[in-house]
């Protein structure tokens, strides 16, 4: 930009401008003080230090630019300055009020010191419009750090979740010191109890739920999962971000039992994939009984074969009858009108069904110990499709 003047070269229009700096610096840096409180830390002699180096810094830029126009210009202190407040913890509008702040006071002194300078009154107004120019360019320098700063604590943060995530789910479990100390690196709060969620094969486009902020994710790790907090008070939210997704909650657990929890939603998602539990969300809550049945699957097919072997020799046709008779009475009372609503037949038919299993069974069916067992195979077998 070309400095108008009667009298005086750029140059030296410019000497006469850096000659009054620190009394400017003061100016600004007192009004920036005055009006915008996170600023004003009187008594922080290496605080102000810092303010007073970055005014200074911005008021020598623009002179070095107006003296030469066409230099290169090195964006990356007040970049710093930018990191800086986000390391303070602020946004950017105080440090956008403190560069307004400091322009206004600029361009005050522009318009004292203009007669004397000789210069003309376009020469005036093209140094008002080079100070918006480079407010601007300042401004933007800021939010390049301050945006970097961000994505590197947030980076920073996910990677401190991401091993707090492995520390939890981790055999043997990982001290309790340990756990604090990273939790509190994360910031991340402990909490009394977890739920861990497993993710299954969504086959096709995988869609990242939108979880709350406190759930730790591990959709990266082989068998993609999800450790919420507190997860009774979550429920509904979690029912959100999970909807239309192949997933499993495991049980509310204590935060030293994660990788139990984790354990049982992986089973459940097995056993659905297997057709046992139904497809989609589930909650390991509502399925315990089928959980804690298809733990072992020898040792059921193993009870099964015991306690099944009165039907054996009959057709699969009567199996199916039967079996489903019996587990029908033993669930829902001995009355054949109640088993023969749950069923949808009529009451005789179950009484006929009755009488077969009474001649087949004999006083076993009396026997609470061989009842409870029967319940477990039959459940088993129906969950099977009645292949048990």
């Amino acid at each position: 930009m070309a400095i108008r003047s009667d009298t005086r070269t750029p140059a030296d229009v410019v000497t006469t401008l850096r000659q009054g700096i620190g009394r400017v610096s003061t100016e600004v840096i007192e009004e920036i003080q005055a009006r915008i409180p996170e600023y004003a830390r009187p008594s922080d002699e290496v605080y102000i230090k810092v303010i007073r180096m970055a005014v200074e810094q911005a008021i020598y830029g623009f002179l070095d630019r107006i003296e030469n126009p066409d230099a290169a210009w090195d964006p990356e202190p007040f970049r710093m300055i930018g990191r800086g407040e986000a390391a303070e913890g602020r946004n950017l509008e105080p440090l956008q009020t403190a560069l307004r702040l400091g322009a206004r006071v600029g361009w005050r002194r522009l318009t004292e010191i203009a007669e004397p300078l000789g210069l003309s009154p376009q020469s005036l107004y093209d140094l008002g419009e080079a100070i918006f120019v480079y407010l601007d360019q300042l401004a933007d320098a800021a939010a390049e750090g301050f945006d970097e700063a961000k994505a590197h604590a947030a980076g920073e943060i996910e990677r401190r979740r991401t091993r707090l995530l492995d520390l939890l789910l981790s055999q043997p479990p990982a001290g309790q010191e340990a756990i604090a100390d990273l939790a509190k690196a994360a910031g991340w709060r402990l909490p009394k109890t977890v739920a861990c969620v497993a993710l299954g094969d969504q086959h096709g486009a995988y869609r990242r739920p939108a979880l709350p902020p406190d759930v730790l994710t591990g959709l990266e790790r082989a068998h993609p999962c999800l450790l919420v907090p507190d997860p009774r008070g979550q429920g509904q939210a979690m029912d959100v971000a999970l909807r239309g997704l192949k997933a499993a909650i495991g049980p509310a657990v204590p935060l030293a039992a994660a990788s139990t929890s984790l354990r049982w939603a992986g089973e459940a998602l097995e056993l659905s994939a297997r057709g046992v539990l139904p497809r989609g969300l589930l909650r390991c809550a509502d399925h315990m009984a089928t959980l804690v049945v298809f733990k072992d699957e020898e040792l059921i097919g193993a009870l099964a074969e015991t306690r099944l072997a009165p039907l054996a020799h009959l057709r699969p046709t009567q199996q199916d009858r039967l079996a489903e008779t019996l587990l029908a009475w033993l669930r829902h009372g001995r009355g054949a009108g109640e088993v023969a609503a749950r069923l949808h037949v009529h009451p005789q038919t179950v009484r006929y069904r009755l009488r077969q299993l009474e001649e087949l069974y004999g006083d076993q069916l009396a026997d609470p110990d061989i009842r409870f067992e029967l319940e477990i195979v039959l459940r088993a077998r129906q969950a099977l499709g009645g292949t048990t």
